[in-house]
C-alpha cells in the first residue's frame, strides 16, 4: 500500500515535470531541424505559467468542468498504471478522459472546435484497438493485466509482442498530435484549423489542458517501457532509452510529414493493428 501511494504521488508530481521538460526538448529540436534556434527548453513550463495569470475567457463555464475532468482523468489513468494495477483499467479511463476532451469541444460551439473534436472522435477510433492489442498481448504472454505483475517476469516481454510493439509504435503518432496525423489540433500555431479543439480555450483551462498532455506522454511513454523491464537494472536503462528513441522518432516523422487526410489516418491505423497486432496475437495463441 506504502509502494502505492508513493508511485502515485511520484506520478502526480514527477510526470507534469518531465512532461514539460520533453515538450521543451521538443520544441528545441524541432527549431533545429528547421533552422532556428528555438525558445529555451523551459519555455513549455513559462506558457503555462502565463496562462495561469491571464483571464479566463471561456464560451461556457460547462467547457472549463469537462477540460477539469480530461485533466483529472488524465492524472488517474497515469496513477492506476504506476500504481502497478490493471492496464485494461488504465486504457478505459485514458479513453474517458479523451471523451471528456472531446465533449468540451463541442460544448464550444465554434465551427473550428467541433470540427477538430470530430477529427479526434475519429482518431480515437483509430488507435484505440491498438491500446487494447497492447493489454491483451501482455496478458496472453504473462497471464496478467496487472502493471505489478509484467515488470516482476523474469524475461523481457518484447521478443513475444514485437509485433504489438511496432503497432503501438505507430499509433504514438496519433496519441502525440504529431504530423502526419495532427489533424485535431497541433502543438504549432502555424498549422490549419487555429490550433483545433483548443480554439476556444484559453486562460487556466488552457493551462489545465497542457498538463493533461504532459501526464498523458508520459503514460504513454510508460507503455513503451513495459515491452523492455525484465526485473533488472539493465531492462528499466534500456527500456527508458528506447522511450528517448521513441520520443525523438516522433519529433522526426512531425518534421518530415505534411498533415494527411483523416481517411489516410483512420485506414493506415486499423490496416497496421490487423498486420501486426493481430498477427502477433494469432502466433501467440497457436505457437
Amino acid at each position: 500500500m506504502l509502494y502505492m501511494i508513493f508511485s502515485i504521488v511520484a506520478y502526480l508530481v514527477l510526470a507534469p515535470l518531465v512532461g514539460g521538460f520533453l515538450a521543451g526538448v521538443d520544441r528545441k529540436i524541432t527549431a533545429r531541424m528547421q533552422g532556428r534556434v528555438g525558445p529555451p527548453v523551459f519555455q513549455p513550463f513559462y506558457d503555462v505559467l502565463k496562462l495561469i495569470e491571464k483571464e479566463d475567457i471561456t464560451v461556457n463555464r460547462v467547457q472549463d468542468f469537462y477540460i477539469l475532468c480530461f485533466l483529472v482523468f488524465t492524472a488517474v489513468a497515469g496513477g492506476i498504471f504506476f500504481a502497478g494495477e490493471s492496464l485494461l483499467l488504465v486504457i478505459f479511463a485514458l479513453t474517458l478522459a479523451s471523451v471528456f476532451f472531446i465533449i468540451a469541444a463541442f460544448s464550444s460551439n465554434s465551427p473550428y472546435a467541433q470540427l477538430g473534436a470530430e477529427r479526434e472522435l475519429l482518431q480515437v477510433m483509430a488507435a484505440e484497438p491498438m491500446e487494447l492489442m497492447v493489454a491483451i498481448g501482455f496478458y496472453m504472454v504473462i497471464g496478467t493485466f496487472d502493471v505489478s505483475q509484467i515488470i516482476q517476469v523474469g524475461a523481457m516481454p518484447l521478443p513475444y509482442l514485437i509485433g504489438i510493439f511496432l503497432g503501438l509504435v505507430y499509433i504514438l503518432t496519433i496519441k502525440f498530435r504529431k504530423s502526419p496525423f495532427d489533424l485535431s489540433m497541433s502543438h504549432h500555431a502555424h498549422q490549419e484549423l487555429v490550433k483545433g479543439m483548443t480554439t476556444e480555450i484559453s486562460g487556466k483551462t488552457l493551462a489545465m489542458t497542457e498538463v493533461a498532455h504532459w501526464y498523458e506522454n508520459i503514460l504513454l511513454l510508460g507503455f513503451i517501457f513495459l515491452f523492455f523491464v525484465n526485473g533488472t537494472w539493465w531492462g528499466a536503462l534500456i527500456g527508458v532509452v528506447v522511450c528517448l528513441l521513441a520520443y525523438f522518432l516522433e519529433i522526426l516523422i512531425d518534421n518530415s510529414f505534411a498533415r494527411m487526410k483523416w481517411q489516410i489516418a483512420f485506414k493506415s491505423a486499423w490496416v497496421v493493428t490487423i498486420v501486426v497486432g493481430v498477427t502477433n496475437l494469432l502466433v501467440l495463441a497457436f505457437v
